[in-house]
């Protein structure tokens, strides 16, 4: 899978406006690291994009769907093992619009995005893409998966950081305190 630039009608700075809709429901639990969580979904996605080139409509929607959820557990839930509930509340989104086809791909692109292995099942290739993404994002864009320099730079700068590697760092150093043996 070699990486391209986005084609015109998918820059890297137009935002996915299913994404910012799902995110919007979740303001108010995410607070003050919202801007930040937003700014991370949005790069996500657009990565994700550029490692697929002709991705389909269908495959935007589950592309800003994953996104939105991803990581949604640690305010909607709480806690930094945010996996399962950020899975359950992508689920109960899928079944409320009648899309539970897509839930086993949706579920495997969050349960997997953390992985540092890739992943093989070439019937689910968004999975991949995504898990890549996230890394990309993660790395600050030091790893990059054949995107192109150019691209990672624009989503940098139209999605700026807002906080976002610190607050995970911090939400993760709070869990570890109060659970020293549950990491």
């Amino acid at each position: 899978m070699v990486a391209q630039p986005l084609e015109p009608d998918m820059t890297p700075i137009a935002p996915l406006a299913l994404l910012d809709t799902l995110l919007d429901t979740w303001k108010p639990q995410i607070g003050d690291a919202f801007a930040g969580y937003r700014n991370h979904c949005q790069r996500m996605a657009a990565f994700t994009l550029a490692l697929l080139p002709g991705a389909s409509d269908d495959d935007r929607r589950k592309i800003a769907i994953a996104a939105c959820f991803h990581d949604l557990g640690i305010w909607s839930d709480g806690t930094i093992d945010y996996l399962p509930p950020s899975s359950r509340r992508a689920r109960d989104y899928l079944a409320s619009q009648g899309l539970q086809a897509w839930t086993p791909e949706v579920e495997l692109m969050i349960d997997e995005h953390h992985k540092l292995r890739r992943f093989k099942d070439p019937a689910y290739p968004l999975v991949e893409a995504f898990r890549k993404a996230d890394l990309i994002d993660v790395s600050l864009g030091l790893i990059k998966f054949g995107v192109p320099g150019d691209t990672v730079r624009a989503l940098k700068a139209a999605y700026p950081n807002e906080g976002f590697h610190k607050t995970l760092m911090g939400l993760a150093g709070s869990w570890f305190k109060r659970h020293p043996l549950s990491p």
